[in-house]
Order: C-alpha cells, then structure tokens, then sequence
C-alpha cells in the first residue's frame, strides 16, 4: 500500500515502512508537536507500525528510526506520512 501525504501514522498498515511527511497537532494540544520531534518524529525519519492494542487498537507500538514507542492513537495521528523510498 502506498499512502497518499494525507496519511496519518494511526491509519498505516502493520509492518509497513513509511517516511514522516509532516506533523500537525490539534489546537488543544499544540505541545504534541514538538515532544514528537523530540522522541524523533521528524520529517524524513522511516517509520513503521509495529504492533496495535487488542482492544480499541490503543496503545500502538511505533518504530521511529531505532526507537520503539508506545503512542496513543491521537499522537500517532498527528504524525502524517508517506511511501517508503
């Protein structure tokens, strides 16, 4: 699957490696933003959806770079990206 730039990192597919696009919080939460830039989400970094919760699909274990994170379905939905080169 290749996902258009509107893709945010919630709706991926398991497995898949993906490149960050871009970041967009919503205005409540503004702050979510740059903590996801410190923790790596930054444009062009490769990520990939490694694992869902079994109920409600929260939490969702991310890989950013060598990082492995657990995200909230809300954070990860800010992180929007695209295909892997």
């Amino acid at each position: 699957m290749k996902p258009n730039l509107s893709t945010s990192l919630d709706q991926i597919p398991l497995g898949c490696a993906h490149v960050v696009s871009r970041l967009e919080a919503p205005a409540a939460s503004s702050e979510w933003v740059r903590w996801l830039e410190e923790i790596g989400f930054m444009p062009g970094e490769r990520v990939m959806l490694m694992a869902r919760g079994a109920f409600g699909g929260d939490p969702l274990v991310v890989r950013v770079g060598l990082s492995t994170f657990a995200l909230r379905r809300a954070e990860a939905a800010c992180v929007h990206v695209g295909a892997a080169a």
